[in-house]
């Protein structure tokens, strides 16, 4: 197939980084951690990378959540963080839902075009799982699709070989996504420079 990636740097973000345990529960915002970095990479946000308890409070301030959300462990999906990146970087993220990871072949051209296009990192959740997406690997005559995950659930050091041969970033099958739930795909679209 053909492989298209995300455009320029970005930080891996993944559990139990910065000594905060979010074993469990902070996959998704270690993947918004993750797409913010990029945006911070490349120079259209000057910002720091949010906390889970910023976060948090970013979503309770816009009255998406209550107070009790503030220290909770509550996972977050997709929708969510298109919220936090249209209010913390003034970003807007278009979501694709797909009834199931199977459907995601059909997508294929859509998420080739958004790296294409905008290049920035995807989120991907459904079931109990956030992930990062870096990359498609796509064969329109086949159908054969990979994704290039970079996997928020690592709990060890920031070693990258370590990370690499362990398979914690890398070409994924639809085969490692669980089946028969839904999937929302936050994509962050790129800003418009004048």
């Amino acid at each position: 197939g053909k492989k298209t990636f995300v455009q320029g740097h970005y930080v891996y973000y993944h559990y139990m980084q910065d000594k905060f345990d979010d074993k469990g529960w902070g996959c998704a915002y270690r993947s918004m951690q993750t797409i913010i970095s990029w945006f911070v990479e490349q120079r259209y946000a000057n910002v720091d990378i949010p906390t889970h308890l910023a976060i948090q409070k970013t979503l309770v301030d816009l009255k998406d959540k209550p107070k009790e959300f503030l220290g909770s462990r509550e996972w977050i999906g997709s929708f969510e963080i298109s919220l936090c990146l249209d209010q913390l970087l003034g970003i807007t993220s278009r979501i694709l839902n797909i009834s199931s990871i199977d459907d995601i072949v059909e997508r294929g051209p859509e998420i080739e075009e958004h790296f294409n296009t905008n290049g920035t990192p995807i989120m991907i959740g459904g079931g109990a799982f956030a992930y990062t997406i870096a990359g498609i690997d796509f064969n329109l005559d086949t159908g054969d699709i990979k994704l290039f995950i970079l996997d928020p659930h690592y709990t060890g050091s920031d070693n990258l070989k370590n990370i690499l041969e362990k398979g914690w970033c890398g070409w994924k099958g639809l085969d490692f996504f669980q089946k028969n739930v839904f999937y929302n795909l936050c994509m962050p679209q790129r800003p418009t420079l004048i």
